[in-house]
């Protein structure tokens, strides 16, 4: 019987330990260098397992990583509010909901959302989606998410193409790059790819379907630009920075668009890249160069996600994610999109 007693003491005590989770928090503003792995702090915390009114208890399944992610850790990117030394690590995610006592949340439900760096949270569900029924639930954090927005926004918002057009991408094989180039090529235009590596530029030749595809890191640039594009550029997407930008302004054609979507040259360095040079083809061209915050177009994410869907679905648009594993492992994760090592979407899956 004392034995008894004992266990069923035991049982009660193990059932009264709070739940807990594991989070990312920042240690460090990594301004002006690359990330190191003592940017980031691994913690664990309490949390409630039980919602209250209208939340929902939701278990992180993959987290997804773009490059804004080091400019928001630097305190740089002033269109979103500023991290402070031990916040969680912002970042979106994909939940699976365990427990709701919302109608905004379905039990059992996975949904795409800012998550940040965490095994499990709290949500009222307030920015979350359900994932697309039809596709990978992946697709959420890549072609169907902020990547697929800001390839779609940046291309027809900014850039215009127009059939016959030659659209010129930087950064090409990355996540945002590799659907931008589709995307021209729906709306009619060439597309050429620069990217580094031959497995990447080959990639973008027999999946993404780039007309041609320039590798940066064995060939000259600017010489194979003038060769592929003898009547200028059209529209450049540049998410690059850089030596690459300066040689793409070089060849611009006349009227043309130059959208600026991303730096990874300033990421990958940790310094400001020089201006460039042949900045001033803008007005011997007449040409436009704008950036811009894909969030400016918010409003029409449903409808723009729709039509994703439908060109992946009609075979039309491809997508490739990058899955590592291990919620240990997500500042190392995060650090490859900024040596080269991600093929597609960088994704890490942190649950079954």
């Amino acid at each position: 019987m004392a034995g008894m007693a004992e266990a069923g003491h035991a049982g009660a005590a193990a059932k009264e330990d709070p739940m807990k989770t594991r989070q990312w928090l920042l240690a460090d503003h990594p301004r002006g260098r690359p990330l190191k792995d003592s940017d980031f702090t691994l913690v664990e915390t309490e949390i409630a397992d039980d919602p209250g009114p209208g939340e929902a208890l939701a278990q992180v399944v993959w987290l997804g990583f773009d490059p804004a992610q080091k400019g928001w850790a630097e305190n740089v990117a002033d269109y979103v509010a500023p991290m402070a030394i031990g916040d969680v690590m912002r970042g979106s995610g994909i939940v699976r909901i365990v427990k709701s006592n919302t109608s905004r949340l379905k039990e059992g439900g996975l949904y795409a959302g800012q998550t940040g760096w965490t095994e499990w949270l709290l949500t009222n569900g307030a920015g979350f989606e359900p994932v697309h029924p039809d596709l990978p639930p992946t697709a959420m954090l890549s072609v169907l998410g902020t990547t697929g927005l800001t390839a779609w926004c940046g291309l027809f918002k900014l850039g215009e193409p127009k059939p016959g057009d030659t659209v010129v991408v930087s950064g090409a094989a990355g996540a945002t790059g590799s659907t931008v180039g589709q995307l021209a090529k729906v709306a009619g235009a060439r597309a050429i790819g620069i990217a580094g590596g031959a497995e990447k530029c080959r990639w973008l030749l027999e999946e993404a379907g780039y007309d041609a595809a320039i590798d940066y890191k064995a060939e000259d640039v600017r010489a194979r630009l003038k060769a592929l594009c003898p009547a200028g550029i059209d529209v450049v997407f540049d998410n690059v920075g850089g030596r690459i930008l300066n040689d793409m302004l070089g060849e611009i054609a006349t009227g043309a668009r130059v959208v600026i979507c991303g730096g990874i040259s300033r990421y990958e360095t940790g310094t400001m890249p020089a201006g460039p040079e042949n900045y001033f083809n803008l007005v011997f061209r007449r040409a436009s160069m704008r950036g811009f915050i894909v969030l400016d177009w918010a409003n029409e994410f449903p409808a723009i996600r729709k039509r994703l869907a439908a060109l992946v679905k009609e075979g039309k648009l491809a997508f490739r994610i990058d899955e590592q594993q291990g919620f240990e492992n997500t500042p190392r994760t995060l650090m490859r999109l900024f040596t080269g090592e991600n093929r597609g979407k960088q994704v890490l899956k942190v649950a079954d």
